[in-house]
């Protein structure tokens, strides 16, 4: 059975359950994820016992609102759009990567997964990620921060050109660009005056960065090059605090097979589907231990 087929075998009011969105599960969430950023990175700013050991927690704290982001393209975490919007953008801020492009660069991922030449996340070095050290260039997140501060310069020239952003959308993504362009602009003023943005946010995102990318080599990596959902995608299971930080985004094969249901419903669709599921791994450091095995 592949993943339309799957979807098709729902009864409608299964369906119309999993895809129920609600504002109560994401702001329970959102409350307890933003206020551990706002207590570890208090705590490094008062200078207390140990808060140099911190820094790459608040760095993991941080990155991981990559899966919150990635969530608010689709509109799921809350039923309020308004939200979902707004959240969306400060987390673009937070981690230099535009709201108003990546939605479209994501939904162009879940429209042509895992194909090369059409999935927009495969780019022209993804084969190369065969070899050690292109992987651990990958997995440093220098490429990243490269790749996105690029990418917000050319938003900004309003010269963002690609076959997943439709015309009417070009002035928002422009727009959008120049506003982060200025925050960071006086963010990096604020630094001559008081460093504490570098402690609290700057370090912490560079050093966060490499377990993001971990983590998301797992989603589709070593999977087949094939539409069917449940053959591109990747679940893995882990404990709760990775499932926390990740927006329950490790059950992955499911987000990609009916990208509507909210985070919260995910692990349900993980029992109606579980049987169908061929790429399934136990835990993250697994994955990437059988990866370096590879090379």
């Amino acid at each position: 059975m592949d993943h339309r087929s799957f979807l098709k075998s729902l009864p409608d009011e299964t369906a119309k359950t999993l895809t129920r969105r609600s504002d109560g599960p994401g702001l329970r969430h959102l409350a307890a994820h933003g206020g551990l950023i706002i207590l570890v990175g208090a705590w490094i700013a008062a200078g207390w016992p140990l808060w140099w050991v911190l820094i790459p927690v608040q760095g993991v704290l941080i990155v991981f609102l990559f899966t919150l982001e990635h969530e608010a393209t689709h509109k799921t975490p809350f039923a309020n759009e308004m939200l979902n919007e707004w959240v969306g953008r400060i987390c673009g801020v937070l981690l230099l990567l535009p709201f108003e492009w990546f939605r479209y660069f994501h939904l162009a991922h879940h429209r042509y997964t895992n194909i090369p030449g059409k999935d927009p996340e495969l780019g022209p070095d993804d084969r190369k990620l065969d070899a050690l050290g292109p992987w651990l260039w990958h997995v440093s997140g220098l490429p990243y921060w490269g790749a996105m501060a690029r990418q917000l310069i050319v938003n900004a020239m309003d010269r963002a050109k690609a076959d997943y952003l439709p015309p009417r959308v070009l002035p928002r993504i422009a727009r959008e660009a120049r506003i982060m362009l200025a925050v960071y602009a006086a963010a990096a003023v604020s630094l001559v005056v008081i460093p504490l943005l570098f402690w609290v946010w700057i370090l912490p995102v560079l050093l966060g960065q490499p377990f993001l990318r971990l983590y998301l080599l797992a989603e589709h990596g070593r999977c087949p090059r094939v539409v069917n959902m449940f053959d591109n995608t990747r679940t893995t299971y882990t404990n709760a605090v990775v499932r926390f930080l990740a927006w329950n985004m490790p059950y992955h094969t499911e987000h990609h097979v009916h990208p509507a249901v909210p985070f919260f419903r995910l692990p349900e669709m993980n029992r109606l589907m579980k049987a169908h599921l061929m790429h399934e791994e136990d835990g993250y450091a697994r994955f990437t231990r059988e990866t370096l095995a590879r090379f």
